[in-house]
């Protein structure tokens, strides 16, 4: 059996992907664009929804894991942010605008609320009371999760719903920024696995009746905001060491870079002081447009604490274009 080739092109592209497509289908135009197999994109994002999708290309392959990490108030956090409206009225199969109405409430008294002067303050007031902070959510059916090997998308698919477990995530900013009619747009930004359709279903459920999603749309991931995006066959291919710029980072150049790739590649741990100065783990050792590795703490009974081990080592990349 022939040895798949080594890839050739590394990088990062940042994609506003538009609405009607899967990441998946980005990923694929991405490989036919640059002729390049070895490529993965940093989180889903729904057909219908549009915005920042993150696609590592080659080595960067290995990063995707850390590219929606940023630091935040000086612990290291797994971020995005998020636009969308959420409808009131009508619940969905989905949770978005992309189901078959499966549910009908009347919540005119709710819609007149809304379109009082207060209107803002009130529904403001009843999202920080139950859905900022460290909160618990059920999984939509639809979502990319697995369970038992199999993802609860196509288990949806083939009518079948299965008991899915609570979740805890983190919503650090959940504000309304209009309101029209029975139509409460939001900007979310929440830890990764956050599903942005079940905070809105469960919004008009708290708010006595249902809702689903519309106009989805992510406008960061980690340190990327949408400024940094562009469509899929003009985003530029940024170095490998992008991919990592919301993490600490470790300069290194000359013979203490040559020094710490063979260190990285053969797996030896460190002392943590090595990295710490750099800010909050993990911690990306960098030269120039490369990166070497990624360390994260760690200690056990041989090594003592206070140490720093690789948990990703990269050979060079200075095959790009």
């Amino acid at each position: 059996m022939a040895r798949r080739k080594p890839p050739q092109i590394h990088g990062l592209l940042v994609i506003d992907k538009p609405a009607g497509i899967t990441s998946h289908d980005v990923v694929d135009r991405v490989r036919r664009r640059l002729g390049e197999r070895r490529v993965g994109h940093a989180g889903t994002l729904d057909p219908d929804a549009t915005g920042v999708l993150l696609v590592g290309v080659g080595m960067a392959t290995r990063l995707v894991r850390f590219m929606d990490f940023v630091n935040v108030d000086g612990d290291m956090v797994s971020q995005k942010s998020y636009t969308g409206d959420v409808v009131l009225g009508t619940e969905t199969s989905t949770l978005d605008a992309s189901g078959d109405t499966v549910a009908t409430h009347d919540m005119n008294s709710v819609i007149a609320r809304l379109g009082e002067s207060d209107g803002v303050g009130f529904v403001q007031s009843v999202i920080d009371a139950h859905f900022v902070g460290l909160i618990d959510q059920v999984p939509p059916m639809v979502s990319a999760i697995r369970v038992d090997g199999k993802r609860l998308h196509e288990l949806a698919r083939e009518g079948i719903e299965v008991e899915r477990e609570a979740r805890s995530v983190t919503v650090s900013r959940f504000v309304v920024t209009a309101i029209s009619g029975n139509v409460i747009s939001i900007d979310v930004t929440c830890s990764s696995g956050t599903f942005i359709r079940t905070l809105a279903a469960d919004l008009g459920r708290t708010l006595g009746g249902g809702a689903h999603l519309r106009n989805l749309r992510r406008t960061s991931v980690g340190a990327f905001t949408i400024a940094d995006a562009a469509a899929i066959d003009e985003a530029p291919l940024r170095s490998v060491a992008t991919a990592v710029r919301g993490l600490s980072t470790l300069v290194v150049s000359g013979e203490e870079a040559e020094s710490m790739r063979g260190l990285a590649a053969t797996g030896k741990v460190l002392p943590i002081d090595r990295f710490s100065a750099t800010g909050p783990e993990p911690w990306a050792v960098v030269a120039g447009d490369d990166v070497l590795a990624v360390y994260e703490a760690f200690s056990n009974a041989k090594v003592g604490e206070g140490m720093a081990r690789p948990v990703v080592s990269l050979s060079s990349t200075s095959t790009n274009p």
